[in-house]
């Protein structure tokens, strides 16, 4: 009867022991496939920045900002870091004034823009501290997903657009309240 406790606790550990294997493979399929979704969403939120950006050029008449703009819109895999960083510069040499629309869609864009990189940085991070664990890497449940990697550019926050409105002066009473 003693040998049947024994064997009952292995049973028991090598359940546990395969169901904290499983949590862990699918904790770190699961950061992975966050940071890849991360990257599509900044991928797309970088896409329609510098569509925005190509039109505020036209209507700016700048030609150097809508260079800047079709090759960040063109850039490849590689190069799309240098790009971004480059349009992300000429923007902000671009002086934000005024009510247009383009020019609130440009700001908005470049909001979101800030916001998904701060995300897809969160899950890479995630997802890199995932694979340093010493059990990931030593069964190697991390090799079946590429690397994921940190997408470093300048902060493309851009200042919201001033705008001038005319403001009536309030009415100011000289009377006390309290009376007297």
């Amino acid at each position: 009867m003693p040998r049947m406790w024994w064997v009952i606790g292995a049973i028991a550990v090598g359940v546990l022991l395969t169901a904290y294997l499983a949590w862990t493979a699918h904790r770190v399929e699961r950061v992975h496939v966050r940071a890849q979704s991360a990257g599509r969403a900044l991928d797309a939120h970088l896409v329609r920045r510098a569509a925005a950006a190509a039109v505020v050029a036209e209507l700016a008449d700048s030609p150097s900002l809508y260079t800047a703009a079709r090759l960040a819109l063109d850039a490849g895999d590689d190069e799309r870091e240098v790009a971004e960083n480059d349009l992300t510069r000429h923007l902000r040499a671009v002086p934000v004034s005024g009510a247009d629309p383009e020019l609130r869609t440009l700001v908005a864009a470049s909001r979101r823009v800030a916001l998904a990189r701060q995300v897809h940085t969160d899950l890479v991070r995630d997802a890199l501290t995932a694979r340093r664990r010493p059990l990931v890497r030593v069964i190697g449940l991390s090799r079946r997903y590429q690397r994921p990697r940190y997408f470093d550019i300048v902060d493309p926050t851009l200042p919201e657009p001033v705008t001038v409105t005319q403001r009536s002066a309030p009415d100011v009473s000289l009377s006390s309240p309290i009376g007297g």
